[in-house]
């Protein structure tokens, strides 16, 4: 069973939130953050994403970046813009996108249990992504972004957390990137959250890495070497979690992450393709079904129907981004390594089959293949298998906004 950890959240003041919340640094460039920023002194992007007050000549990744995002950290602090709770806490987090509604429990989590494999991942991270977060938590001395982990929802938790919303109001309420409406509750009540602890330290088997296993692993590795560096701290000191916002598997819903490429196409494509796949003319190239995907080649839509011969029931070789990959990507571009091969790219399905046309038509690709969304189940399925799933097999929509909640792990102050 896992453990949750209340904490004394660094949050925005109440007149502040939705000027301080904002997108996460990852899904923005430096370009785009300093566009989002520039006329607002409040925006979270000046702490998470610093290099937006300076030059734009200086690498991203400079010491003066980390220096800068520590900075504005204290004066958000000393303006009370952002504020420090005076008694640990765990908090709810509602996002509403198109009508539809999903509610995580804001908490920190454990570091050793991350270790111990109750709290499982499903991808690889990439050395040069962790360090940068790495030295940006060592600089502010706390988590800055949430890490978004899922579970298998349990009756009692989620009636707490209704009955919580139903009675109390939310601190922030507003509409913002995407048209996604972002509430916040704050539950302060001792008896209420030892029940929510309780219930998880008995009934909860397992949390799950849904996106964010890049933070993950800065923070693991942050606390982990504070701890060695200073052998007075306890096992209860704020170094030993991270900062998590926990939504049951229930409520959430993965968007297609969908693949373009640009190498020449062989002369006999369509003969390849139809050794594995059957192939026919469409309207459409959203997939409709599993094991079915879209290609966009010349102007032209094409359905893609896996044969028999090629499914499996291995929870990752059997997923639709794996035969994917094996049988086109590999097999007929020699694309080995989507992580570095330049002729392959990935397009969010927010951005729609629009997108995947426009690429293709504009000549910067020359094909897009749709994809059908990954499942709840399939993550969870290969997260239990102990199994690592491709790179880019999940995009999740809605985003968590960054600056509503950051854990201060209080180093500082030993």
């Amino acid at each position: 069973m896992v453990r949750i950890h209340p904490f004394k959240s660094i949050r925005p003041s109440a007149e502040h939130g939705e000027q301080i919340a904002t997108l996460p640094y990852d899904v923005l460039n430096s370009a785009e953050a300093r566009e989002l920023g520039k006329d607002n002194p409040y925006s979270y992007l000046h702490i998470d994403k610093a290099e937006i007050d300076l030059p734009d000549t200086l690498s991203p990744y400079d010491d003066q970046v980390y220096t800068k995002a520590a900075e504005n950290l204290r004066k958000f602090l000393s303006e009370q813009w952002l504020i420090e709770e005076k008694q640990p806490a765990l908090y709810l987090y509602e996002l509403i996108m198109n009508g539809r509604s999903q509610t995580g429990l804001v908490t920190c989590t454990s570091i050793e249990e991350y270790e111990e494999g109750k709290i499982k991942k499903h991808e690889f991270t990439r050395p040069e992504k962790e360090i940068d977060r790495i030295r940006h938590i060592e600089a502010c001395d706390a988590n800055t972004s949430p890490i978004f982990l899922t579970y298998r929802a349990h009756q009692n938790i989620q009636q707490a957390m209704d009955n919580w919303k139903q009675n109390h109001s939310p601190v922030y309420d507003f509409t913002s990137f995407h048209d996604v409406t972002h509430k916040v509750w704050v539950i302060d009540d001792e008896a209420v959250i030892q029940t929510f602890v309780t219930t998880f330290e008995t009934e909860v088997p397992a949390l799950y890495i849904a996106d964010g296993h890049h933070r993950t692993e800065s923070a693991v590795k942050v606390g982990k070497k504070i701890k060695e560096a200073h052998p007075e701290i306890g096992d209860e000191d704020e170094v030993n979690y991270f900062l998590s916002v926990i939504f049951p598997k229930e409520e959430l819903e993965i968007l297609d992450y969908n693949r373009i490429v640009n190498a020449p196409i062989p002369e006999n494509f369509m003969e390849q393709l139809e050794e594995n796949f059957t192939v026919s003319t469409t309207d459409k190239g959203k997939p409709a079904q599993p094991k079915h995907f879209g290609l966009y080649l010349n102007g032209q839509w094409y359905e893609l129907k896996a044969k028999p011969q090629i499914l499996s029931e291995d929870p990752v070789d059997g997923l639709d981004v794996s035969l994917l990959q094996k049988y086109v990507f590999a097999d007929i571009f020699d694309i080995q390594d989507v992580r570095t091969d330049k002729r392959i790219d990935f397009v969010g399905g927010i951005r729609g089959m629009t997108e995947l046309e426009r690429l293709v038509d504009s000549k910067q690709w020359t094909a897009a293949f749709a994809v059908y969304p990954t499942t709840m189940d399939d993550l969870l399925n290969v997260a239990d298998a102990g199994k690592i799933m491709p790179p880019k097999s999940t995009w999740f929509e809605p985003k968590l906004l960054s600056g509503l909640f950051l854990h201060d792990l209080e180093t500082k102050q030993q």
